[in-house]
């Protein structure tokens, strides 16, 4: 809804849905399941919570954290890179979006692109669908 509405979301905002989505990752792959997730993890904090959950989340004023082993998941970031103009461009032709394009920068501001040691592949959106799906799944295979 903030989105909607033009308001950036916060680390506030999104630590409680990150947290849940961990949860989900969580209970599919330990059912057996392969699972592709898409959503903006922007900070590497965000990808911390999606593979060790609250516990990857930073801990808030004269809070502590009980001495237990989280349940982590394996997590394969696939950081789809381009410029700010490539992607713009993309957004101003989505129709019915719930992210309206204005929004765009603050993304920009907060991203935090993966780096070693974080298991990452960088990808250019520059390339077509069907290049980005082909080197996504010869790395899945590799893996």
């Amino acid at each position: 809804m903030k989105m909607e509405k033009g308001i950036p979301l916060n680390d506030q905002d999104r630590i409680p849905w990150l947290c849940n989505l961990h949860d989900i990752l969580l209970r599919d792959v330990t059912s057996g399941q392969h699972v592709v997730l898409a959503c903006s993890a922007l900070k590497k904090t965000y990808r911390d919570i999606l593979i060790r959950g609250k516990n990857g989340a930073p801990l808030k004023s004269g809070e502590s954290r009980k001495e237990e082993k989280p349940a982590e998941v394996q997590l394969l970031v696939v950081h789809l890179s381009g410029s700010f103009e490539v992607i713009s461009g993309r957004l101003h032709q989505r129709k019915d979006h719930f992210m309206p394009p204005a929004l765009l920068q603050s993304q920009f501001d907060t991203l935090e692109p993966p780096s070693p040691p974080e298991n990452f592949i960088q990808i250019s959106v520059d390339k077509s669908l069907s290049e980005i799906v082909a080197v996504i799944m010869e790395t899945l295979k590799m893996k």
